[in-house]
């Protein structure tokens, strides 16, 4: 079944305006400026709006990053007044947080608050004992999420950084007593391994890249290694299975394309797949942010 997500009300975090292949967005009390390819329309709000911003991804040479590229010019942030080296946002009980990191990202993922509600209600209404795998787990919201429900959770990402950040979050959260096992290693080798080892797991999330490489220079590319991990995944999965979900950035697909390939593997019932989309505070439009697939078992 195709359905498209939009998230809806979140404490900290509005998308203020989309255009010029930008968007303006409030992380908290601060606003930034980032690229975005797909905003090819005009902005809503006027040049002085987006000038307030207090910093900009700047990808190009221009004011706001969206001229040609030039390879003399570094990616990085601009500030255009005093930040914090980070600064705590919330969701509901969690608490986590946001910073200027490199490639244009925050550490947050604010469209996927609509995963992260439809998780932990899974979780809790299921009254049992959930343990849930999350592989490219990342700053670890999801983790948090699924641990504040109730649930056991491995958290699998091969940066070391991007752990500790998860775990800083933890402490945020106040979740320290949560029955979280974190693992900093590839994906693919992980998966290999639990399986060799008969781990089951009642529930699994994955946020996997385009691209990328694992703790030991191992290769990632989602269009030659992403069937397989699923493949793998679904032999992890206990007798009785809660959820699969995937999230996908940045790839050439449909989301039918994600739902095809958990359909390889997963009983032919209880799919869903699309995109996760933002309405813009200015205009009203919705921005596609990625897409996703998900399955519940019964």
């Amino acid at each position: 079944m195709h359905k498209n997500l939009t998230l809806g009300d979140l404490q900290d975090y509005e998308l203020l305006d989309s255009g010029d292949q930008l968007k303006l967005e409030r992380f908290g009390s601060y606003v930034l400026g980032r690229p975005e390819t797909q905003a090819i329309w005009r902005p809503g709000l006027e040049r002085k709006d987006w000038e307030r911003a207090n910093a900009v991804f700047k990808a190009t040479n221009d004011k706001f990053g969206h001229s040609r590229p030039r390879s003399d010019v570094p990616d990085k942030w601009m500030l255009h007044s005093k930040m914090p080296e980070k600064w705590l946002m919330h969701h509901k009980k969690l608490a986590f947080y946001a910073k200027l990191a490199p490639f244009k990202h925050t550490g947050v993922f604010p469209e996927q608050a609509v995963q992260w509600d439809w998780m932990s209600e899974l979780i809790k209404k299921s009254k049992r004992e959930v343990n849930v795998l999350n592989l490219f787990a990342y700053t670890g919201i999801a983790t948090l999420a699924c641990a504040e429900a109730g649930a056991k959770v491995t958290h699998v990402d091969s940066s070391y950084p991007a752990i500790g950040w998860a775990k800083a979050n933890q402490i945020a959260s106040k979740l320290q007593d949560k029955p979280i096992r974190w693992i900093e290693d590839d994906v693919v080798r992980f998966v290999s391994r639990e399986i060799n080892r008969g781990a089951k797991y009642d529930a699994i999330i994955m946020d996997p890249p385009v691209r990328g490489h694992g703790a030991n220079g191992e290769v990632w590319s989602f269009n030659d290694s992403f069937p397989q991990l699923v493949a793998d995944c679904a032999k992890l999965l206990s007798d009785n299975p809660l959820f699969f979900l995937v999230n996908a950035y940045a790839v050439s697909f449909y989301p039918s394309t994600l739902e095809n390939i958990l359909m390889d593997h997963l009983p032919d019932e209880n799919f869903e797949c699309g995109e996760i989309c933002i309405k813009e505070k200015s205009l009203g439009r919705m921005l596609s942010t990625g897409i996703y697939a998900r399955w519940t078992g019964k």
